[in-house]
């Protein structure tokens, strides 16, 4: 297992969260994903919808997936058939909902299995053109061509590279009869629900990322290790990483010191080793990133302190692009260059390290006014949207953590204090709107897993993302504190559980 340096940690004891990371062999976060039990409309996931509008002028369709949320149809998606109000449709998420917009949906179905995508109907045959050796590639379309099923398209996977035919034959096969699996439903059930879930992100993650760089699984639930280990022997035959389970008092994700890089994609400004700095502004439209040189004063001459800068800052922006999951139109602003062959060697550095970017990206020259273009797939949810709201004290202009956020915090503190004492009760101060949303949503779900009786103070004191624990200890000593609260504040401001 010399030469491999990555490690996947996942966060799964928290039903009302997911969250993995995977890190280098210094610990530095490569990539992050983020699923949250209350989320709707994920890419992958396969409704048979009925259509509620059509917008000729937009060329589009609005179509009713029966879950509160209108999901958006390009109807050159269709080829040529007919649209109209009312009728039912087979489609598949392929971009998820975000910013107050539905997911956007296609008829065209695909199904991901480890080494290829099925798409039924269909009638190509692909191979990855991440796969570079040209024989590797001559073998798998001929493989491929063997196996496709009548009726279905493939396209070989990257991860498919010198991988055996009856491995690629029985991932076909599986797929396929996912995909039977499917029509039967779509038989059986009316129009709109949901027929197909795609599987949750640990399985995706492990089917996606799982390769040989990866030498060791880190969780903190004991209760998905078999689960791993089933899939991680599938997958490999020989050298297969390890699956440990964490079981310290400290929070996973804190005892790897991810919880501050995990922070740190959610500020405008990004420094570099070099004391250089990026400044990432989202904007509906597109993304900006401006490089300045910062604290970085070079050692030679203007043109090589600059030339450095740009270089160090195109490896940040790759990295920057793909921890924080964006997509679409990017716009950088490098610091100016006077050299054309500077310029050409900053272009190529960026083009080779989007090269193995599984988000398609494409680098363009440099402008007149000397930016550079970039556009990259949009695959998932950005973190800024995953992790962040529109402020309510700003009306918008800025943006603070969402109240599930902030809620898990929460939950996270209390499990420390909950394996580091026996106290019964315990009585923990928040933002009054946050204080609510625990109540409403998770409160009895937590005093049911920790075994305490939880309450909650809301505290207009408090900023929107500070909690404190105000008391612990027996129950009698937690509702004398709570009755001199309330005393003193002359109203009710302590939460319940709504099941007490």
């Amino acid at each position: 297992m010399a030469g491999w340096s990555k490690k996947i940690i996942a966060n799964l004891i928290d039903p009302e969260e997911t969250r993995i990371a995977i890190t280098d062999e210094k610990g530095k976060l490569c990539d992050f994903f983020i699923e949250r039990m209350l989320e709707h409309q994920r890419t992958g996931e396969i409704y048979k919808a009925r259509v509620d509008s059509v917008l000729p002028g937009m060329n589009s369709a609005f179509l009713n997936l029966g879950d509160g949320r209108n999901g958006f149809l390009y109807l050159d998606d269709v080829k040529g058939r007919e649209v109209r109000p009312g009728m039912d449709m087979l489609v598949q998420v392929v971009k998820n909902a975000r910013k107050g917009k539905g997911a956007r949906v296609s008829p065209r179905i695909s199904l991901a299995g480890r080494y290829m995508v099925l798409i039924p109907g269909g009638h190509e045959t692909g191979v990855s053109k991440r796969i570079a050796d040209d024989e590797e590639r001559a073998r798998l379309r001929a493989v491929a061509k063997e196996i496709r099923p009548k009726g279905f398209g493939i396209i070989i996977r990257t991860v498919a590279g010198h991988c055996d035919t009856d491995s690629l034959r029985d991932d076909v096969e599986n797929l396929v009869e996912q995909w039977r699996t499917i029509e039967r439903k779509m038989k059986q059930n009316s129009a709109p629900c949901l027929i197909h879930k795609d599987i949750g992100l640990l399985e995706r993650v492990l089917r996606d990322e799982l390769t040989d760089e990866i030498d060791e699984i880190v969780i903190d639930s004991e209760d998905e290790r078999a689960s791993i280990e089933a899939v991680v022997s599938k997958f490999f035959h020989e050298n297969v990483p390890e699956v440990n389970v964490c079981s310290a008092r400290t929070p996973l994700f804190e005892l790897y010191g991810l919880e501050n890089q995990i922070e740190e994609l959610q500020d405008r400004k990004v420094w570099l080793d070099s004391g250089a700095y990026l400044v990432i502004d989202q904007t509906e439209a597109l993304t900006v990133i401006d490089v300045n040189t910062g604290k970085f004063i070079g050692s030679k001459n203007l043109n090589d302190t600059v030339l450095k800068t740009n270089l160090e800052a195109a490896v940040e922006i790759a990295r920057q692009l793909r921890l924080r999951a964006l997509g679409g139109i990017v716009v950088v602003d490098f610091i100016d260059m006077e050299n054309e062959s500077d310029n050409k060697a900053l272009v190529q550095q960026l083009q080779e390290l989007f090269k193995n970017d599984r988000c398609k990206a494409r680098v363009y020259g440099v402008t007149g006014l000397g930016l550079v273009e970039i556009t990259r797939k949009r695959a998932r949810t950005d973190a800024r949207a995953a992790l962040m709201r529109g402020c309510p004290f700003c009306g918008g202009l800025g943006a603070v953590e969402k109240e599930e956020g902030v809620a898990m915090h929460i939950k996270r503190f209390i499990r420390k204090i909950a394996a580091s004492s026996k106290s019964e009760a315990l009585l923990v101060e928040c933002f009054p709107t946050v204080a609510e949303y625990i109540r409403d949503t998770f409160l009895a779900a937590w005093e049911e897993e920790f075994e305490k009786k939880i309450f909650i103070r809301a505290c207009q004191e408090m900023g929107w993302s500070r909690y404190r624990l105000d008391c612990q200890g027996p129950l009698s000593q937690v509702e004398h504190r709570i009755g001199v609260l309330q005393k003193r504040e002359g109203r009710n401001v302590v939460y319940r559980s709504p099941s007490a």
